[in-house]
């Protein structure tokens, strides 16, 4: 819906004078809400940590990749600990036996592997000490990481922390 505004005076009654509306040098146009979509488009998708995801496609195979991608799934894991995203704490220990078995074929450093494999075994618990296993792993991952990852990575432990004070 278009809204116009003059810059001083009635629009209506301009409007309704003249049968058509003035100049656009005389009149800013402000859109106040968005064009709806065509019914036949659809919705955008969500993408949960699109910065670390990124990083991960952008880095040179080898070390800062598989830091990327294993801190991205520990990530992942983390994010489904939350409450609106209702999974159930037998599926989500079941995820994190998988995701501790692939963690162990990928070639980590060693001061990083540990703490992602805590995080990793935390996911099947609580709120509260999976934000304490994220914010080891920001802690461990920053050389690794750039600015927007290590971000998202801090709005998780934030949501958890968050969610572990509420219950």
């Amino acid at each position: 819906m278009r809204k116009i505004y003059s810059h001083g005076g009635d629009a209506g009654a301009l409007e309704r004078a003249s049968g058509r509306l003035p100049e656009v040098a005389d009149w800013g146009v402000l859109i106040s809400r968005p064009p709806a979509r065509p019914p036949y488009g659809l919705a955008p998708t969500p993408f949960r940590f699109a910065a670390i995801a990124a990083l991960a496609g952008r880095a040179p195979l080898g070390g800062r990749r598989e830091v990327a991608l294993a801190t991205y799934l520990a990530a992942r894991l983390a994010d489904d600990v939350l409450d609106e995203n209702g999974l159930s704490a037998p599926v989500r220990l079941e995820r994190a036996g998988n995701a501790r078995t692939w963690l162990s074929t990928v070639a980590l450093p060693a001061p990083v592997r540990q703490p992602l494999a805590r995080l990793v075994d935390s996911t099947g618990g609580k709120a509260g000490p999976v934000s304490q296993a994220v914010r080891a792993v920001i802690a461990v991952t920053a050389e690794f990481l750039d600015r927007a990852s290590r971000l998202e990575l801090e709005q998780l432990a934030e949501t958890l922390e968050a969610q572990a004070l509420v219950k």
